[in-house]
């Protein structure tokens, strides 16, 4: 998972423990190694305002957003949404 450098990824070392996922932090003034992400933090924005402790929601409500998004038919994949394993 690549993030930018904001607060809401404070805690990153202890998300990357818990979803088994290493995470990486895109480099400054280098914005083609993160248009994925600005766009997912556009859409993330629909549920969580700028400055979102996410310790302060419940696990449920994440994984509802998670849902929600992961669920999204994409235009890059010809409207096709994100197989997510189980």
């Amino acid at each position: 998972m690549t993030v930018d450098n904001g607060m809401e990824f404070a805690s990153h070392a202890k998300l990357q423990k818990k979803i088994a996922t290493p995470i990486f932090f895109a480099e400054g003034r280098n914005p083609w190694q993160r248009g994925s992400n600005e766009n997912t933090n556009g859409l993330l924005r629909q549920f969580f305002p700028k400055k979102t402790d996410f310790a302060a929601h419940s696990s449920a409500q994440l994984s509802w957003a998670v849902e929600l998004l992961n669920n999204r038919p994409r235009k890059c994949l010809e409207h096709l949404t994100i197989e997510m394993p189980r």
